[in-house]
């Protein structure tokens, strides 16, 4: 592993295990999503909605206004409520991850033994974020964003999705 890359994952462990959302970032958060929405943001663990939050930031810095967009930026990790990580987890994900590349991805499959799970979580949260976004009613393009912000290999069509996404997916890396 490099150390660009250890750097960067100790600040990411950093910032899991103690960010927390202002009270001016949550009302930003009210005022963009949909009462369902923001009741949805809510059960993400603080951690989630701060790097939610960053990810939202970083868009709006960008000049990005697209409210889409901004709503998938807070929402694109609501599919790990279904199975909130603890924070040995994480660092399992991250280090199997790491030290296992091509094998940790299969991990998500088989039997959900205690050690795979989480592997589940980290390949299955975007789907599941679609599923519960669009069942409260959010917009169509609002649950694509989410449903494809893991999506590897976007390609060349240039459209308005796309490049939403490629925004979403930049700023979620950088944060």
């Amino acid at each position: 592993m490099k150390l660009a890359n250890i750097v960067y994952r100790l600040k990411q462990f950093g910032l899991a295990t103690f960010s927390r959302p202002s009270v001016i970032q949550l009302q930003m958060a009210r005022q963009l999503l949909s009462a369902p929405e923001y009741e949805l943001f809510q059960q993400l663990q603080p951690s989630e909605q701060a790097h939610s939050l960053r990810v939202c930031s970083d868009l709006q810095a960008g000049g990005n206004t697209h409210p889409d967009l901004l709503r998938a930026a807070l929402l694109h990790d609501i599919g790990k409520i279904r199975y909130p990580l603890r924070l040995w987890e994480r660092v399992w994900i991250v280090l199997g991850g790491a030290l296992f590349p091509k094998v940790s991805a299969g991990w998500a499959g088989g039997k959900q033994t205690f050690w795979r799970r989480p592997f589940t979580a980290k390949h299955r949260h975007a789907a599941w974020g679609a599923e519960i976004v669009e069942e409260i009613g959010s917009s169509p393009l609002t649950v694509r964003l989410i449903r494809r912000h893991e999506e590897q290999g976007i390609g060349d069509m240039k459209t308005i999705e796309n490049e939403l996404l490629a925004a979403l997916q930049l700023a979620d890396n950088q944060n």
